[in-house]
């Protein structure tokens, strides 16, 4: 039987606390702290790899949900409440791992950043109106990551059929690279006010991420402009950010919660759009069971491929990273989309 983390296991694990530290399991950050490196405690995949990049050398980063765990899944055990509480910075995401946010409030003794006081997040109903050209002439500047042009969009208020277990918001960010940039901003920011002798690297080693993250936009941008279709089904509601960056519309086999299951009037209205809209492709994903997508896929007669939402990696991703994973989707895209 599975059992989602509720906000009750917290104190269960701090009280626990005070035998951990009778073991000695505070050995790696103690030799951390000596030799100069900063402790940083990430909630996620995305998140470690912004505060890996933009720290270096400097830092080392743990993260809290671990290879091959789906991140709405993830249960802190003591030594990871622990972490928390000893890390010098502690980088999460309340909405999408309120556990994590309770350790944060719980325990953390040193900095603390919250990705949604950075990052402008998207309401469900933004990101599924796409009667606008938005993304045509975008200009992605290093100097502006604040998708002020998101902010003013005239958008459906229509919400059907979403679970909306995060609040309503979607969570999923960083699908869109200018937002991973805003966020990297942060993160240097964060730890030079943490190292402020080495405010100057956190900040150079952020420049050339977000360069890297305005050279992946401007492919997305180039490599969806023009597509024989622009639909895309895939397993869950965690792409609406892509969607609504490079004007894709996506249609979620299931909700947000990739565990959520469709009911048949879902499937049924699925099949009727795979069918209008000539789509060619029905995606899966990494990390869930590719069950329901291959079935649908089979019964409307179409081929299945894989879309990864980067909420973590796997043994098959071990040895890729965000930027890799990112343009082996828009490669999966533009085949699926008939792009030139």
């Amino acid at each position: 039987m599975h059992f989602s983390p509720t906000r009750l296991t917290i104190p269960l694990a701090l009280a626990a606390l005070g035998a951990v530290a009778l073991t000695g399991c505070g050995t790696d950050s103690d030799e951390a702290a000596a030799d100069g490196t900063l402790q940083v405690a990430a909630a996620f995949y995305p998140l470690e790899f912004v505060a890996s990049r933009v720290g270096g050398d400097r830092v080392e980063v743990t993260t809290l949900t671990g290879p091959g765990t789906e991140p709405h899944d993830v249960e802190l055990t003591v030594a990871q409440t622990a972490l928390v509480g000893e890390a010098d910075l502690v980088l999460y995401q309340d909405s999408m791992q309120p556990i994590v946010g309770d350790a944060v409030e719980q325990a953390a003794d040193g900095a603390t950043l919250e990705v949604e006081e950075v990052v402008d997040f998207i309401p469900f109903a933004e990101e599924h109106d796409h009667s606008e050209d938005e993304h045509s002439d975008e200009d992605h500047s290093d100097e502006d990551h604040s998708d002020e042009d998101h902010s003013d969009e005239d958008h459906s208020d229509e919400e059907e059929g979403h679970d909306h277990e995060h609040g309503d918001e979607d969570p999923h960010f960083w699908l869109d690279p200018a937002r991973m940039a805003t966020l990297a901003e942060a993160v240097a920011s964060e730890l030079g006010d943490i190292d402020p002798d080495h405010a100057e690297e956190y900040d150079a080693n952020a420049a050339a991420l977000v360069e890297e993250l305005d050279e992946l936009d401007a492919a997305f941008t180039e490599g969806l402009a023009d597509c024989e279709r622009d639909v895309v089904v895939v397993s869950h509601d965690a792409f609406g950010y892509l969607g609504d960056r490079y004007g894709l519309d996506i249609h979620g086999i299931a909700g947000l919660s990739p565990d959520a299951e469709p009911g048949p009037a879902d499937i049924a209205e699925l099949q009727e759009l795979i069918d209008a809209e000539g789509v060619t492709t029905v995606f899966s994903e990494t990390l869930v069971s590719p069950a329901t997508a291959e079935t649908l896929a089979q019964d409307v007669g179409v081929g299945t491929d894989v879309l990864d939402p980067l909420e973590g990696l796997t043994d098959e991703t071990a040895d890729e990273d965000y930027l890799s994973i990112m343009r082996s989707n828009l490669a999966s895209l533009q085949e699926a989309n008939g792009c030139q």
